[in-house]
């Protein structure tokens, strides 16, 4: 199964659409996730080599939107903190002299890159935006 660093981003991404251009602190985010800032600081240092976020450093510093959050694609987000194959990776070597065994892992790479695809296709319909206008 896939880590939590696309549900921690996004988290992070509607949390300064919110703020509406002001700077939010990473113990401000960490504090709404209920995680380590430092894991927080860790996702934005991603977001924004991504283009997603930028940040002013140093004291009364935070982060913001980089972006307009209609121009901010869940597909791209999620490309950009995907670390895994979100069934999970078959770390087994099969037998190789087994039938089934010596072809299953390139049956399973291809299902999983088709049911990755699917998500990243479904995630690319919506913006940031889109997401966010549930918080009303």
């Amino acid at each position: 199964m896939n880590n939590s660093r696309f549900p921690v981003s996004l988290h992070i991404l509607t949390l300064l659409h919110d703020a509406q251009g002001s700077l939010v602190s990473s113990d401000y985010l960490a504090g709404s996730i209920n995680i380590n800032p430092v894991l927080v600081r860790k996702e934005i240092i991603n977001l924004r080599k991504h283009g997603f976020v930028d940040s002013k450093e140093g004291k009364g510093g935070g982060s913001f939107l980089a972006k307009n959050a209609v121009d901010i694609n869940l597909g791209d987000v999620y490309k950009a903190v995907k670390s895994s194959n979100i069934l999970g990776q078959n770390k087994n070597e099969p037998n190789p002299n087994c039938p089934i065994g010596r072809q299953i892992n390139e049956h399973l790479n291809t299902l999983y890159s088709e049911a990755e695809n699917a998500l990243i296709e479904n995630l690319s319909t919506q913006t940031l935006a889109d997401f966010t206008s549930k918080f009303k």
